[in-house]
């Protein structure tokens, strides 16, 4: 390895926080990326099936997006603009509400939050608490909603939440649907807050994630959902559906919640919002919640006005009919049959997710990491997630081509197929 790269690598070592983590078992340094392939400073390959932590939902650098970008940026528009009004904000607003509200018949108004999902989050629980005028609120077992305090307080992970180094408060936790056999826990739900005695506080919101992505791909019902949303109106709660992994088509609609039957007081949106991977993020509030008074949240960087460009675009190009649509539907298909044929290779696994937010519960963490291990080293970016990292999950780029997934399908499957036979090799010894 040339010296210079060498020394690149070493920075990281010598001077970046031992809080990094995707790239201890991705140590490549990786210098350009196009749609759905990185390729790094030895000139390497690798098909992207993390695609950000579903941040890159259309893939890296779509070449409209960037020409808009670029366009706009040579053009000297506004670099920052706080929350003012400037024509890129007026163009995204004008086609989401076009595009992606009005078609849903969703009254919502837009609020923009600093770029980050947790930022969002802290705002969903916060203005559900000014709108009631409670504190409660319900969230979920393996729900990831962020590690800043308020999010963190609804996350389940326990590692994340060892990390505050204090309490978090003002969640009181459910069963999230399948999470105990047998128990229907939106009517246990139910019945607790409709108990005086039921020992939780009447809840300012009920929060949710519709596929819970951290969590290991649980995948709530469509009748659990709206048993939920059915408890939540009971008892004057706000229902919020955290749509910042699940959302932006990842689960085969722009909303992951479309074909439910629901219509949250309060969405939760970042990662791919922005379609090209820039910091952005935003809060969908239907106009009765929207009670923040001027700059009650805010944040210096509320309102990224470069992804307010490429998110246009990516309105624009890929949700202003139904074809794109229907083509996830087709990769959903794919992706199901490509990880039965994976999970046929490990007794007791089973799928977990929908749409194109699936993985393979390989019921061991350690097998999960040698499956994605073996599978980096042959050229493919993948990742675990679950309560012990047990689940292989594929969250490829929306827009990845047939041909593609094959070539990634077939580096899961031989990656699967090796570390089996290591495992059977060490049981044999």
């Amino acid at each position: 390895m040339p010296k210079d790269m060498t020394e690149t690598r070493d920075i990281f070592d010598r001077r970046e926080s031992a809080a990094r983590s995707y790239c201890r078992s991705m140590p490549a340094l990786f210098t350009s990326a196009r749609g759905s392939e990185l390729t790094d400073a030895e000139g390497r390959s690798y098909i992207d099936f993390l695609a950000g932590c579903s941040s890159l939902n259309y893939g890296h650098n779509d070449p409209d997006m960037k020409a808009a970008l670029v366009e706009y940026i040579t053009a000297d528009g506004i670099a920052h603009g706080l929350d003012l009004h400037t024509d890129a904000k007026g163009a995204f607003l004008a086609a989401f509400e076009r595009h992606i509200l009005a078609p849903r018949g969703m009254d919502h108004r837009v609020m923009f939050t600093g770029p980050t999902g947790a930022n969002a989050v802290e705002a969903a629980m916060k203005i559900a608490r000014k709108s009631t005028g409670r504190t409660n609120v319900i969230a979920f077992t393996n729900g990831f909603h962020g590690v800043t305090m308020g999010a963190l307080a609804a996350t389940g992970n326990g590692y994340h939440r060892g990390g505050a180094g204090m309490d978090a408060s003002g969640v009181t936790r459910m069963p999230f649907d399948g999470y105990a056999e047998g128990v229907d826990s939106a009517a246990l739900l139910d019945q607790m807050l409709s108990d005086p005695s039921g020992g939780i506080d009447a809840p300012a919101a009920i929060l949710f994630e519709t596929v819970q992505g951290e969590g290991g791909l649980n995948a709530a019902s469509p009748d659990w959902v709206r048993a939920i949303a059915e408890v939540a109106k009971k008892h004057g709660a706000l229902l919020i559906i955290d749509d910042i992994q699940a959302g932006v088509g990842r689960t085969g609609t722009f909303f992951s919640f479309e074909e439910m039957g629901v219509t949250p007081d309060i969405v939760t949106m970042a990662k791919s919002v922005s379609g090209f991977g820039l910091p952005m993020a935003l809060v969908l509030v239907r106009p009765e919640h929207d009670v923040f008074g001027p700059a009650e949240h805010n944040g210096t960087f509320r309102g990224n006005t470069h992804a307010f460009v490429t998110a246009r675009v990516a309105i624009e190009k890929f949700w202003a009919d139904n074809a794109f649509q229907r083509q996830l539907a087709d990769k959903a298909v794919m992706l199901t049959t490509a990880l039965q044929e994976v999970a046929g290779l490990v007794p007791g696994a089973q799928l977990k997710g929908r749409g194109l937010m699936q993985g393979v519960d390989v019921i061991s963490g350690a097998l999960a990491a040698d499956i994605c291990a073996r599978a980096y080293d042959k050229g493919l970016v993948i990742e675990t997630s679950g309560n012990e990292d047990q689940v292989v999950k594929v969250l490829a780029p929306l827009t990845t081509s047939a041909e593609t997934f094959r070539k990634g399908f077939n580096i899961l499957l031989d990656a699967t197929r090796d570390a089996m036979a290591g495992r059977n090799t060490l049981a044999a010894e």
